[in-house]
């Protein structure tokens, strides 16, 4: 099980990646195409804040389970915003 301090820092490196890889193609596209995915960046901020959120929560029964679970949530936000920017891409 991860520590939660280790686990904060696997969101910022994760989403931040998805970012960084919105950012770079916003230097290549047009205005258009750079508007849509601004809005990929929006919703990776929101993810993460909501994840930091649910790590935060104090009254959790099941450490263990509560950690999976916000694990296979930032997989899954990650892969549907890297999903968002391909179609994007063309």
């Amino acid at each position: 099980m991860a520590s939660t301090k280790k686990f904060k820092k696997d969101i910022n490196r994760v989403l931040s990646e998805v970012i960084e890889e919105v950012y770079n193609f916003q230097s290549e596209a047009d205005e258009k195409l750079s508007a849509k995915a601004e809005k990929i960046i929006d919703e990776a901020i929101t993810i993460f804040d909501e994840l930091i959120a649910k790590l935060n929560q104090k009254d959790v029964d099941n450490l263990k389970k509560h950690f999976k679970g916000l694990e296979g949530d930032l997989k899954s936000h990650s892969v549907k915003l890297l999903g968002k920017l391909e179609k994007l891409k063309g």
